[in-house]
């Protein structure tokens, strides 16, 4: 994935073009990555993540307050207060935790059940949190699309995941041994294609990347980092590997789609400019975040075992 993820997104813009028909069909293909991780959940799963709501409220804080001061501090040490760059860099931060997530979380060991849950959460709440964060940081309004995102999420994550429940009770859960050969590499090639898809649709607006990058590339590379670390060492006191995962992939990926509606719909395109670039950045920090993540368990045998959800 280390490899594949950067290579997708540069395929990606080189064949954009050709590629920008199939973007409609990202939801789909997340739809399908979302189910093949919920066949993997049952519902006792699901109801011991709600009855211990304490580690989702924590990763949201860490996600949407921690994050965007850190991101607003640091945009306006480079660039001033007012600079639209600060406001991108903001954006990213407090929309919501990314779709995506739920295959890096699965891959790396992590809370499959506790990510779907605050994905779905965090995603009903935008409409409410992102305006809010703009308006208390910038004294500017927002408006969203609400029925659009509903539908997205009711697409995206919740039809398959309980769909995947459903079928994990029906089964009594063989049907994960039973479909995990074939559904497994299928799901990492959608993922892969939602890669792509998303680079093609935001080529077009790759001419905004002058001027600022020396400064701005780097800043985004480093606000993407401080995002995973963020959640890595907030998570830290609960000892566990597991939550460690997830909360880190948590707080440092975003869902892509939004980010990018938000940041061209409503900014001005060098608002955007941040935005494009973080959402670009994540993905292969989230491989680079997964190696990391095995080098540092692999010497800590103190943690290997997951904990429980608090």
């Amino acid at each position: 994935m280390f490899l594949i993820v950067p290579g997708s997104l540069i395929l990606g813009f080189l064949f954009s073009s050709p590629l920008h028909r199939f973007v409609p069909a990202v939801p789909y293909l997340f739809a399908f990555v979302t189910l093949t991780m919920a066949i993997g959940c049952g519902l006792a799963q699901l109801r011991a993540v709600v009855r211990r709501p304490g580690i989702m409220v924590w990763t949201f804080v860490l996600a949407h307050v921690v994050s965007p001061l850190i991101a607003y501090g640091l945009g306006t040490l480079v660039f001033g207060h007012d600079s639209p760059y600060v406001v991108g860099l903001v954006l990213f931060t407090i929309i919501p935790l990314g779709v995506s997530t739920v295959l890096w979380v699965g891959m790396s060991s992590g809370s499959v059940p506790l990510m779907l849950a605050m994905v779905v959460l965090d995603s009903a709440l935008s409409p409410f949190v992102v305006p809010t964060g703009i308006h208390l940081l910038f004294k500017t309004a927002v408006d969203t699309d609400t029925a659009s995102m509903v539908a997205d999420l009711l697409l995206i994550i919740v039809v398959p995941t309980a769909l995947g429940v459903l079928l994990h009770e029906a089964t009594k859960g063989r049907i994960q041994k039973t479909v995990h050969p074939y559904a497994a590499p299928v799901s990492k090639l959608c993922f892969v294609a939602v890669v792509a898809l998303n680079a093609a649709a935001i080529a077009p607006y790759t001419e905004t990347l002058r001027g600022d990058l020396l400064r701005l590339v780097p800043l985004a590379v480093v606000m993407v980092g401080l995002c995973y670390a963020v959640g890595f060492i907030g998570a830290a006191p609960y000892r566990s590997r597991e939550l460690q995962t997830t909360v880190s992939y948590a707080t440092g990926m975003r869902n892509i789609s939004l980010g990018i509606v938000l940041a061209l719909g409503y900014f001005s395109p060098l608002a955007a400019v941040p935005v494009v670039l973080s959402i670009l950045i994540q993905q292969p920090l989230a491989t680079l975040h997964h190696y990391i993540l095995q080098k540092i368990y692999n010497r800590r045998t103190g943690v290997q075992t997951p904990g429980q959800v608090r």
